[in-house]
Formats: structure tokens, sequence, C-alpha cells
């Protein structure tokens, strides 16, 4: 039997909306408690969790209904494979009591008689002294080599006050971390909680939206390009390509049809289905909360990195220093006192606290951030590509115009294109769509739709083949002569609108003109941008190049402008620029930027995106404001600015220290006792410097007086 199948959680004592269960898996050292506590705390009406390894319990509460019990119960009876993370063992947690315990048996150390100190002392001492052992043969010379070498040399010279002293204080300051960086963690956590969904379900026989919450047992689930699938079930109707590597790790679609098994979690890159609900319920979504909560808690970025190993390494010069001192002297106290100067503390809690305060921030400022790289990344950026459609214009086009051929009636025109796009996810799509239903127009039956991502649509209607798309598409791709409207495009197209080629049988009918309105911060949003070190703007559209140039110019700023590009087109440009040596940002909303997302150092969704982009993504607006990246920004810099200086303020510090010690000026319990104050101190500064919000946020208090709290929620 393996450590991940048994043994099972067992209910020992129970009250309401509390309740203490049991299970000898959580000894496993393979198992991320604080990931396991977050999966628990994401289900939907958990208030608390508390998980005590050495215990072997663990206290949820939660809103006392029946079915917040079952999922928790569910869910620790099938711990995910993801909450196993060999390697991965956090700080161990000391218990309130235990440091009480030792800092009284330390206080009174001097006032025992040397036959009940000693064995006590010895008794107390030897958890540091074996953990210091175990460190020394598997790890090498790391902090906990230092601690045990301090405490041992001051057992042997029988100094047990001395001894007591650094043990209570070890057992105090790992406390004190432990409690900074878990309220770092629970800061973070409570971003990570899934919002309220609406999904699209088939109830006699009409398509509605309802909340995620009403869905049950059953339902015929509607999913179509772009979204993720909310539900565990099969396959009734309609074909697709999903995206499964969320959950299964698979890069490739996989492609599902009728009678096919799906799970939750996964994203249709293409296609339409209809599932019937076999599971439903919060917990059909772990997949996601649980990769957010990997990213974001589990991950370090690269300048984490780099800090602690740098960190490492002067713990054994500390180490040599400290014994090179013993044979010189013979002097085990001023020996002790350098053993108990370490650098690595410092920097190694404070880094992730300020990394989780900034990230906490971020998001209550309306930026999610998947992950410290995200954070880190954003520091460093100094060019920023925007997708036009939905970032510098708001994605909410409007058709302006219907221009038939042939005496064909605008309605009609109209109508028909409607109904070839009635299903796409795509703005154009959404607009026409929306203008047939607001003029009441009834829509003819279409079937074998076919969507060609960023380019258009082909569907049948009585067996004619009906286009709907760009000029590119119909005259380049399918060889449909647009020549006819070509004087009436060019005319729209000076106005700044975009335009809609229809044609039925190879044959053109007419087009159909839309605008899109800029956003109106967003000329602001590029200006902030240039303020803060970014040095190049892109736009990229697959929009005409008289469009395009129209809107650039409107909004002043951007550098660099590309037009009637295809998704591999924006993903291709962003490898240049990258070749080049710049490092960017990619800003975007649709199912046809997840490439270029995905390539970008950071990729930015906006918040009405597709659920396939919001995946692709590393940041996520929460808010519907440029502004943000701005903000962002200021947040990303302040981080890096605090952890330069958590870093500087460690090793200045600390060598005080050490030096003092070296030089015989401070004894083992002061120089143990300066020690832990300053990691204590630097520790507490990264948490607050980071929590800060920065004052270029201060537009969110007008845009949303009173909704912080719930968008920042959504994942």
């Amino acid at each position: 039997m393996t450590a991940h199948a048994a043994p099972t959680f067992t209910v020992v004592h129970e009250v309401a909306g509390r309740m203490r269960l049991r299970s000898r898996r959580l000894y496993d050292p393979a198992l991320d408690l604080a990931y396991l506590e977050a999966l628990i705390g994401a289900l939907p009406g958990v208030d608390e969790v508390r998980i005590n390894r050495w215990g072997a319990s663990v206290v949820v509460a939660h809103d006392g209904r029946p079915e917040t019990r079952a999922r928790v119960l569910n869910l620790l009876d099938h711990v995910p494979p993801d909450a196993y993370a060999p390697g991965n063992a956090g700080r161990e947690e000391v218990s309130a009591l235990t440091v009480t315990g030792q800092g009284l048996a330390a206080a009174l150390t001097p006032f025992a008689p040397q036959t009940a100190a000693a064995p006590a002392s010895w008794l107390m001492g030897a958890p540091t002294l074996l953990k210091g052992l175990h460190t020394l043969l598997y790890d090498g010379v790391k902090v906990e080599v230092l601690d045990a070498a301090a405490v041992g040399f001051s057992l042997l010279r029988r100094d047990y006050f001395t001894a007591n002293a650094i043990v209570a204080m070890l057992g105090l300051g790992g406390y004190l971390e432990h409690w900074t960086e878990k309220r770092s963690d629970d800061l973070l956590k409570s971003l990570l909680r899934p919002a309220v969904e609406e999904v699209s379900v088939e109830r006699d026989a009409r398509e509605i939206r309802i909340p995620f919450d009403s869905l049950t047992v059953g339902d015929l689930v509607i999913c179509g390009a772009g979204e993720l699938l909310p539900v565990d079930g099969v396959v009734v109707d309609g074909d697709a390509a999903l995206n499964q590597s969320s959950i299964t790790g698979e890069s490739l679609p996989v492609h599902v049809s009728e009678g096919d098994e799906v799970l939750s979690g996964a994203v249709i890159e293409d296609g339409r289905i209809k599932v019937a609900a076999r599971a439903v319920g919060r917990e059909t979504s772990m997949a996601r909360i649980g990769r957010f909560l990997e990213n974001s808690l589990r991950t370090r970025s690269a300048s984490q990195k780099r800090s602690d190993e740098l960190a490492d390494k002067l713990v054994p010069v500390t180490f040599g220093l400290g014994l090179v001192l013993f044979v010189l002297t013979r002097d085990v106290s001023r020996a002790a006192s350098v053993l108990t100067v370490d650098y690595s503390c410092a920097i190694k809690l404070a880094s992730p606290v300020a990394v989780k305060s900034g990230m906490h921030t971020a998001g209550h400022c309306g930026v999610l951030l998947k992950g410290a790289q995200a954070l880190d990344n954003l520091s460093r950026i100094d060019t920023i590509v925007f997708d036009k459609t939905g970032t510098l214009t708001r994605g909410d086009l409007a058709v302006t115009d219907v221009r038939p051929l042939d005496g064909m009636a605008p309605h009609a025109l109209l109508a028909l294109a409607a109904g070839a796009e009635e299903h796409y996810a795509h703005p154009v799509a959404r607009a026409v769509v929306a203008e047939s239903r607001r003029r009441g127009l009834p829509l003819p039956p279409i079937s074998q739709v076919d969507f060609i991502v960023a380019h258009g649509v082909s569907a049948y209607v009585e067996g004619e083949r009906v286009l709907v798309g760009s000029r590119h598409f119909l005259e380049d791709d399918e060889g449909v002569d647009c020549a006819p409207v070509r004087d009436e495009a060019r005319a729209l197209r000076r106005e700044g609108k975009s335009i809609l080629y229809v044609a039925r049988s190879g044959r053109i009918l007419g087009v159909i003109a839309l605008r899109d309105e800029l956003r109106p911060e967003a000329a602001e949003a590029l200006a902030m941008l240039k303020e803060r070190g970014i040095t190049t703007i892109v736009m990229l559209t697959g929009d005409h190049r008289d469009t395009a140039r129209s809107i650039a110019d409107a909004l002043g700023g951007i550098d660099e402008v590309h037009w009637e590009l295809k998704p591999e087109d924006k993903a291709a440009i962003v490898r240049r620029l990258q070749e080049s040596g710049h490092t960017l940002a990619f800003a975007g909303d649709g199912v046809n930027d997840a490439p270029a997302l995905l390539s970008a150092d950071v990729g930015i969704c906006m918040p009405g995106g597709a659920d396939l982009a919001r995946d692709s993504a590393q940041v996520v607006l929460l808010e519907d404001d440029l502004r943000l990246l701005a903000v962002a920004r200021d947040v990303a810099d302040r981080t890096r600015l605090a952890l330069r200086r958590t870093f500087q303020a460690a090793v200045g510090f600390n060598s005080a220290v050490l030096l003092a010690a070296t030089l015989g000026r401070i004894s083992p319990v002061v120089s143990a006792f300066l020690h832990n104050a300053s990691t204590l101190c630097i520790v507490s500064y990264a948490a607050a410097a980071c929590r800060r919000r920065p004052a270029s946020a201060d537009f969110l208090e007008a845009i949303k007086p009173s909704q912080e709290a719930s968008h920042v929620r959504h994942p």
C-alpha cells in the first residue's frame, strides 16, 4: 500500500460547525501540509483550517452545512497527488506551548541544582542536536548545523543556561517566523477562493445561463471555444478539441465527441459540446484551484533562488569561522557566539513574505499574479505588446452600417451573418448577434458550423455555404471576389470602422461595418507605463492598416503598429522582440491570444478574457482598467526594492554581530538574541513594505467604492 493511499482520516471530535480529524497520513514527509490546508480552505463554506503534523490532526471550522462537511471529508479521503511534493517540506511549526515551556526552563536554569539542570538541559537540547546531525549527514552545512553546534558547545562546557537560552530563542524565533509567514500565506489564499460563476445549460429545449451553484447532476451543460469545462460528465452532442494540460499534464489537445467522458478544468480550444453532468459542485474545479495554489504558494522566482543560494553559501563561512576561533583561542563561549549568527534565516524568510505580501497587495488592487516569477518578471519588462481589441479598445463592438448588394434587404444580410456567428466566442460575432437581437430578427437554421480562428466562420444555410469574416479569409483563402464592395469598404475604414464581409455560395453579398471605442483611460495608462520605464509599446491587430493607424494616432505613445495579423503572427512578433533583447509583456483577452500570452515573459489577460486566455496568462486584471498595469509595475518594483533592502540589511547587521562575536564582545545568549531579533525585524519590514498600496492605485476608489472584496476573489 502506498503512502498516498492510506490510512484515511477519522473524525475524533465534532461540534456544530467544527470538527477535528486524525490520520497517520499526516506523518508522510512528502505531504505538503500548506498545500493541503489551502485546498481545504478553498472549499465553499470552510472558514478556517489548522493542521498539526505531529499531532496527526486537522481542525476544520465551517458553516455547519452537511454539504460542506461532506466536501471536506471527500477531499481528505481523496487527497490529490499534487498535494505530495517530495523534498518540499516546509519549516516545522513550533507550538506556543512548546515555546512557553522552553522559555520557563531557560529562566529557571540558574536556580536549579547541577544534578537536575544537566539532564534537563541535554534533554531540552536533544531535538536541536539531532536535527543538526541529520542535516549535516544528508544536506551538508546548513543553519541547523550552526544551531546544533552552538547548543552542543554550551552543553559540553556545562553552560546550561546559555544552551537552554539559545534553544528557547530558537523556538521563539521559529514560532514568530512561522506565524509571520503563515499570515502572508493566508492573505494570499484569500485571493484564490473561486467566485460564483455562470454556466450555459439546456433546459426545456432552450439555452439559458444559470449560477454555477445551481447546477445539478443530469444538467446538459453547453461549452464553446475558449471556455472552461465546469463539470465532470459525458459528451452527448457535438465535438471539440480539449486542452487538458491542467489535469493530465498533456500539452496536446484531445479530440472528444459524443459518448466520451470529460473532466472539469479542461479548456475547449475549438468546437462546441453539450455535456451531461455526472459530478457537480465546486470540488470539480479542484484542478483549477490547485494550479493557482501551486503557482502562488509553492514556486519561487529566479531572484529568490539566487538570494537563497547566496545565503546558503554564507553558512559554511560562519561554521568555519567558529571552528577556527575555537582551535585558535580554545574559547568555547566565543565560538558559540559566532555559531549563533546565520545569514540565511532572514534572507530565506523575508523573501517569500515580501513576495506573497506583494502578490496580496496586487490582488487587492485588482491584479491577480499567478506565482512569484510573474511578479519578478513584471519588474524587469521594458516592452509591452497590446492586442488591440478588448485591451486598448473596450472590445464592445457595435454594428454601425449594414451594406448589402443587389437589392438584398439589410436585415436579411444581418440575420444571415448573425445566424452563422451565433455561437462564435469573438467580439465581432457577439456584436453582430447583439444587433440582430436588438432588431428582433429571426435567425435562419444553421448547420455544419466551422470556426476558423482569427479569420471567420463557415456554415451551411439550406444547403448553401455561407462565409462571414475578413477580406483575407473570403478573397485569399476561399476565392470569393470582393471587388464589388471594395470602394464601400475603403470608405468605411477611413471612418475608423472594422469591416465584416458576408458571402453565400461563393458570391459576395455585402459588408457589415463595426466600431470599437477606445478605452477612456488607455492614453493615460500608456503614459503611466512610459513613466515607469517601459521603453517600447507595440499594438497588434487583425484589422486593416487604415483602421490600425487611425487608432494608434488617437492613442499616442505607441511605438510600433502591426496589422492584418493571424494568431501565429502575434506569437512570432513576440518571439522576434524577445530575440532582439526585449523583456516583454503581452496583453490580450481572446482565444487566439493564447500562443502570444504563453510566449511572452509576462502574459496579461483582461478581466473579460476567454477562459483559455485567462488560463494561459500569468497576470489577470480583475478590474476593467488599463491603469492597473502601472499599478502592477509599481507593486513589482516595490517588492524588488524590499527584497534588495532585506538582503542588504541581513548581510550588514549579521556581519556586525559576527564581528562582535569574533572579537569576544558579546556572549552566545546576546548573539542569539541579536540574530533572532534582526531576523524578525527584517521579516516584519518585508511584510509591511510590500503590503502598502501604491499611490498609483488611488483611482480605484472612484471606480469600485464597494466592490473590492468581491472582485479580488475571482480566479
